[in-house]
């Protein structure tokens, strides 16, 4: 069994071609607002909620927890990616115990097709990498999202299994990071 670490929250900043992914800030609020009432967003993730219900329910800064970046371009959020446990309980594990490290991501629908996603989602797995060598990271998402499952792909996810879960199908893959010999 792999002993599970935490990870070190927060760290800098992590810089990419044109991103800069960092810890959620208050400035943010709106944005996170506009991901989880976004018909588009909540289309394979459970639909969208409601946006009266969001506005009262967000805390002034969301999604600051450990593993959850903001992507910002341009001094905006358009999207976020995480890493965080996936809980034991649902189908879908590598360990009998449960508990991977899973990559999230959720981006704004007027960014979608700039390969935003996958310059955040690379980013962060290789921090990941670097933070926590040798730990697998997988990733669930419905096989009918034909756009998340290129992104899978191009990440360098591999199929492990698919199972049902939330009204469809779920394909369910694992991305092991390379580690130079130490």
């Amino acid at each position: 069994m792999t002993e599970r670490i935490p990870l070190p929250w927060p760290p800098a900043p992590i810089t990419t071609a044109r991103l800069v992914l960092r810890p959620a800030e208050s400035r943010d609020r709106a944005a996170f607002i506009d991901l989880f009432a976004s018909a588009e967003v909540g289309a394979h993730l459970g639909g969208p909620r409601p946006r009266a219900e969001l506005e009262r329910a967000v805390p002034e800064v969301p999604g600051r927890r450990p593993g959850v970046f903001v992507a910002d371009l341009g001094g905006a959020m358009i999207g976020m990616v995480s890493v965080e446990r996936r809980d034991a309980e649902r189908p879908g594990r590598l360990r009998p115990e449960g508990g991977e490290a899973e990559l999230g991501y959720m981006f704004l629908p007027h960014v979608w097709g700039c390969g935003y996603a996958a310059e955040a989602c690379a980013a962060v797995l290789d921090w990941f990498a670097d933070t926590l060598p040798g730990e697998p990271v997988v990733l669930c998402t419905r096989s009918a999202n034909t756009p998340s499952m290129r992104l899978a792909a191009r990440l360098g996810f591999c199929e492990v299994e698919r199972f049902e879960e939330c009204g469809g199908e779920q394909w369910f893959g694992v991305w092991c990071p390379v580690t130079a010999p130490g």
